[in-house]
């Protein structure tokens, strides 16, 4: 069966709105930590973070209100995937990073053990609304302490500037003109490649961990990009470890807590290990910076993730 021509121009298009909306959402996080009186990252590890995953609890929870939780869960999980073998190895294709290690240990360790549990607690075969719930407790634990850290450091840090700050109105607008676009790319994007891959005739997990991963995750895609070009590397590093952490805790949590998931285990474990592997490949080293080099070993971990959850699927030749 051909691939429908709607298809190709739905992915052309979501490119083009990307870029228009990620410039407007990165000027929209930059004065808002200028109006707060926080740092950067503080803002993009939790508001820019929460909404730029937009997209996948869209995603999640419409697939599991729909009785298909399973598109999903592969969202979710193989978005976290894509934000840190593909996304921030992108990040670092343009130079290494320093990030603030006082931001990035804490989210890090955290973010490296929400896959390790859910791999703990999918090992019956399934997600159960129990095991959503304890996800979504422990994501509000973590929410309430960013929220505690972000009060206690108001002001700290903060360097005042010579030109006055946005309305916190023109703020809000210019972020939700932003993020709508984004969004808009994102489900554009989603629309035409699922439609592809439906053709190919692939599976619902393997379609949401591969293809619809990578729509929900032009928000990140163009927010990390951005914020490299401009100096921010915090503003990056923040968005994509937050998002990890909204994906796997909250996103997820919601989404069992919904409809309880059947878990395809070899095709989440291949997800969840994969991540694992990236994020191993994220501390600094001894003088503070991740290393440029480190994009080659991210790419390689992002190739393997598509070669074993098709192998899993058994979209490849034995």
């Amino acid at each position: 069966m051909p691939i429908a021509v709607f298809d190709l121009v739905a992915i052309i298009a979501a490119v083009g709105l990307a870029a228009i909306g990620g410039e407007a959402f990165f000027k929209a996080i930059i004065a808002l930590a200028k109006r707060l009186q926080v740092p950067n990252a503080l803002v993009a590890t939790t508001i820019a973070a929460f909404a730029t995953s937009t997209p996948e609890l869209t995603v999640s929870t419409m697939a599991a209100l729909s009785g298909q939780p399973e598109i999903g869960l592969g969202d979710a999980l193989g978005s976290n995937v894509v934000n840190i073998a593909l996304i921030f190895g992108i990040a670092l294709w343009f130079g290494p990073i320093r990030p603030s290690n006082e931001d990035f240990r804490g989210d890090f360790k955290l973010a490296l053990l929400v896959p390790l549990l859910t791999l703990v607690l999918a090992l019956d075969g399934r997600l159960s609304r129990a095991d959503g719930l304890i996800l979504l407790l422990l994501f509000s634990t973590w929410l309430g302490l960013i929220v505690r850290a972000t009060l206690q450091r108001r002001h700290e840090h903060f360097e005042p500037h010579s030109s006055p700050a946005s309305s916190m109105l023109t703020t809000l607008g210019l972020g939700a003109l932003g993020l709508g676009a984004l969004m808009a790319a994102g489900r554009l994007f989603v629309m035409g490649a699922t439609g592809i891959a439906a053709t190919l005739g692939i599976d619902t997990y393997v379609i949401g961990a591969l293809v619809v991963a990578i729509g929900t995750s032009l928000p990140e895609l163009v927010t990390v990009i951005l914020s490299r070009l401009r100096g921010h590397d915090d503003i990056g590093v923040g968005t994509l470890i937050g998002s990890n952490l909204f994906n796997g805790l909250a996103i997820v949590g919601l989404a069992a807590t919904l409809h309880p998931i059947a878990l395809p285990l070899q095709e989440i474990a291949v997800t969840l290990v994969c991540g694992i592997a990236a994020l191993l490949r994220l501390p600094p080293n001894r003088s503070g910076v991740i290393p440029r080099q480190r994009c080659l070993l991210l790419f390689g971990i992002y190739g393997i993730f598509i070669w074993a959850t098709l192998a899993a699927g058994r979209y490849l030749p034995n």
